[in-house]
């Protein structure tokens, strides 16, 4: 098998997990683990397996000016972007993540307007309306009666703003990703994503009735923290060595079909009119806006 199949393997991985994990990880909270306690544990977790893999890696020192951007890094893609995650999916429901997770383009798409000035067509500004109006959709008219799914439009807010947190880790992270090991960076981003995490999830972290959570808990935990973070990022990297970012970027339209799928068959989520018509939206507006645009003439 070529290396370019193998990187498309990888890819399609990443995503599997990553669509699984939306029910996978909400099974969880907020009964037997706190989302802030849950955070503490993955960047805990991921951060060890990345110091053991780093020992196969090049032996790398961050630079001096280089502290700040990775500071920040840490804070919008360790901490505000899992804390925001993890407390909304413990609020909200699987479809609503899946669903939502996508806007993840259009901010990134908006953040690079803002920050790098990057030109945008009005077709782009087009999408954005659309997928950002299927997001607050969600937001304003989700409300269900759900005992696992306590207050499910602030839930549905604390999602897009991880988008907004991830998108602009990526912009934050594309210099040290060209210019660090990719386990180099990652496992000073995931020892300081601890110090940031620490604080908000002690508390919840040391309430963690270990020897009363069933062993279905457990694999979810373990689910959580060697799948979602340390084997889709090593996938990923993978997958970055023999394709495009574009074309990787492309899988994550994937993920919300995974997401909904399995929710849906062993009976975690529902699909409703209005999870229909948001979901729709949001995959209109970023098909709109990752479309390429020809150049003027």
């Amino acid at each position: 098998m070529s290396k370019r199949a193998l990187a498309i393997l990888a890819a399609i991985g990443a995503t599997i997990i990553y669509g699984l994990n939306h029910t996978i990880a909400k099974g969880v909270m907020p009964d037997h683990v706190g989302a802030y306690g849950f955070v503490v544990l993955r960047v805990m977790g991921a951060a060890i397996l990345f110091w053991v893999i780093s020992i196969f890696g090049p032996k790398e020192c961050i630079e001096k000016k280089d502290y700040l951007r990775i500071v920040l890094c840490a804070i919008f893609g360790m901490g505000l972007n899992m804390l925001s995650f993890f407390k909304g999916l413990s609020l909200s429901t699987p479809i609503n993540s899946a669903v939502l997770i996508t806007t993840t383009p259009i901010i990134v798409l908006i953040l690079s307007t803002v920050l790098i000035k990057e030109k945008i067509s009005r077709k782009k500004v087009f999408g954005i309306f659309v997928g950002l109006l299927g997001a607050m959709g969600l937001i304003l008219f989700g409300k269900e009666l759900r005992q696992d799914a306590p207050n499910i439009p602030m839930g549905n807010f604390l999602i897009l703003m991880n988008s907004f947190f991830y998108g602009t880790y990526l912009i934050l992270a594309k210099i040290l990703i060209s210019k660090y090991h990719p386990f180099t960076f990652m496992k000073w981003l995931f020892s300081l994503g601890i110090l940031i995490c620490l604080p908000f999830g002690y508390h919840e972290l040391t309430a963690i009735q270990w020897s009363t959570i069933p062993f279905d808990m457990v694999w979810r935990i373990a689910f959580v923290i060697i799948g979602t973070t340390f084997c889709t990022y090593l996938f990923n990297i993978y997958a970055l060595t023999q394709l495009k970012a574009s074309t990787l970027s492309a899988f994550v339209y994937v993920q919300p079909l995974i997401g909904i799928l399995f929710a849906i068959v062993i009976g975690k989520d529902a699909l409703t009119t209005t999870k229909i018509l948001s979901a729709s939206l949001v995959f209109l507006g970023v098909y709109l806006s990752s479309r390429k645009t020809k150049p003027d003439l």
